[in-house]
């Protein structure tokens, strides 16, 4: 397995708790969910790591 990378992250409560409930909805943990979040967003943004730029519409 990869290793990993840990770090703090300081959100709102409002924004942790709207989070946890999206992971439980997709069946994730919570850190599973941020992870998958970022992910893709980096992806949409076409700076993922080894992706491909994304095509942009004019």
């Amino acid at each position: 397995m990869a290793e990993r990378k840990a770090f703090l992250l300081r959100i709102e409560p409002e924004l942790y708790g709207a989070l946890q409930r999206w992971a439980s909805d997709e069946l994730r943990s919570l850190n599973g969910q941020i992870e998958f979040l970022l992910r893709q967003s980096l992806k949409q943004a076409g700076r993922a790591p080894g992706g491909a730029r994304p095509r942009r519409e004019a």
